[in-house]
């Protein structure tokens, strides 16, 4: 299967502009693609995984990948998908904000020197030493604004309560000009993204075929929404972020692991790597015990591994284990301290030997009082490690587990975790 038949098949092609004439271009050689991310927070988030992997797939076939940072673009704001105008971030915040997503990009792309090496590009580096009167004359004199107002995103804004400012209205041509400066610059010919930036898009395409009489290529995929047909943002409560220091590696695995049936398909063949005939066996495979979440885990362990590495997947996935009932004592320490970041965490003694549970209990907000501790140990209610403690609630340093972590567990889903403070 070609690339384009793939991405077909995998739901991953909403709009081109000519598929016909972009298979033909693809089967001459390598092409140079870019899709752009404007650093409006210091992190990406889920929602961009989709064009991160579209530029993945196509470096994974021998072609060139530019992901742009849009250190200019970002000062001004994308109209598209929101009802009012953006708040807009200073220099220093925006030049911190394209560092963090250097490094996201990083995960996913290989930068490595090579034929296929993933570039880095900047719109700010070409866009701020160009003055007014200039990219009026280069690029405004190229677009009416009859062309601009019938483009979705403009027009949904003019016609809302809020309008649109000039400053966004010129949004749409500064993202063209990127396309005309990778294109003379480094041979981008291919421009993707999501469906809603089919309008920046095409204004690119048209920008190269009226300024420089030349042929350029746009294809987009679709948004990947939620169940409710939601899309994910960070301008949406509770955004999975791809920064671990925000969304955490285990929230981040659990996020996948959580995905509803009817959507795990989709999410699989749009963002995994894996062939698609592997994800059709893996799917009919999950039809026949659902409730095993086998395609949910190959979905959260895949993404995890992919965006934070296989060393924090791994931590993460048996810090789910403990959690949801697995055997703690053969936790690594790595999984014990992700335990420990998910959980109430008391601080030890440097001796536990014969002393008792109740303090931690209720320094963690697990337990009330010493008489709901009396009453929990009574009903053997309380563990630490696997053992379940006596009436009297005396830990014992065979308690501590790898790591030096004591991990305490009151009925099935309340865990609290202690670890001693490093001595000298």
């Amino acid at each position: 299967m070609d690339l384009l038949a793939d991405l077909e098949a995998r739901g991953l092609v909403h709009d081109t502009t000519d598929l016909h004439a972009l298979r033909a271009r693809l089967a001459q050689g390598p092409i140079g693609l870019y899709i752009g991310f404007d650093p409006t927070a210091d992190s990406l988030h889920v929602g961009h995984l989709v064009g991160q992997l579209f530029m993945r797939r196509f470096q994974m076939q021998g072609h060139r990948p530019f992901p742009l940072a849009g250190g200019a673009t970002g000062m001004i704001g994308d109209p598209g998908g929101r009802s009012e105008e953006r708040n807009l971030l200073d220099d220093d915040t925006l030049r911190h904000n394209v560092e963090c997503i250097k490094a996201q990009l990083s995960k996913l792309l290989d930068f490595e020197p090579g034929p296929y090496q993933a570039t880095l590009v900047n719109n700010a580096d070409w866009t701020t030493p160009v003055s007014m009167l200039e990219f009026l004359r280069d690029v405004g004199k190229h677009f009416t604004v009859n062309q601009m107002i019938a483009k979705d995103s403009v027009r949904s804004r003019i016609e809302s309560e809020h309008g649109i400012s000039y400053t966004e209205f010129s949004y749409m041509l500064l993202q063209a000009n990127d396309f005309r400066h990778l294109y003379e610059a480094h041979g981008v010919e291919l421009q993707a993204g999501a469906s809603d930036q089919w309008g920046n898009i095409t204004a690119g395409v048209e920008l190269i075929r009226r300024r420089l009489s030349q042929q350029a290529f746009a294809i987009t995929h679709p948004l990947m929404v939620k169940s409710d047909g939601s899309k994910f943002g960070k301008s949406v409560g509770g955004a999975v972020w791809l920064d671990p220091a925000r969304t955490s590696p285990y929230q981040f695995r659990q996020f996948w692991v959580q995905t509803a049936d009817q959507m795990v398909g989709t999410y699989l063949k749009m963002l995994s790597l894996r062939p698609l005939d592997e994800l059709e066996a893996l799917l009919t495979d999950h039809a026949t015990a659902p409730e095993r979440r086998g395609a949910q885990r190959a979905l959260a362990d895949e993404l995890t591994t992919m965006v934070h590495g296989p060393s924090a997947a791994d931590a993460a996935a048996e810090a789910a284990g403990v959690l949801f009932g697995g055997d703690p004592t053969t936790a690594s320490a790595d999984a014990l301290a992700v335990v420990a970041a998910e959980a109430p965490s008391v601080t030890l003694p440097d001796d536990i030997e014969n002393v008792r549970v109740h303090e931690f209990l209720i320094e963690a907000g697990v337990a009330k009082s010493n008489s709901e501790v009396a009453r929990l140990l009574g009903q053997g209610a309380v563990r630490a490690g696997n053992r379940v403690l006596d009436s009297d609630g005396l830990l014992s340093t065979s308690d501590l587990l790898n790591g030096g972590f004591l991990l305490l567990r009151k009925g099935k889903r309340d865990f609290v975790v202690g670890k001693t403070l490093p001595t000298g």
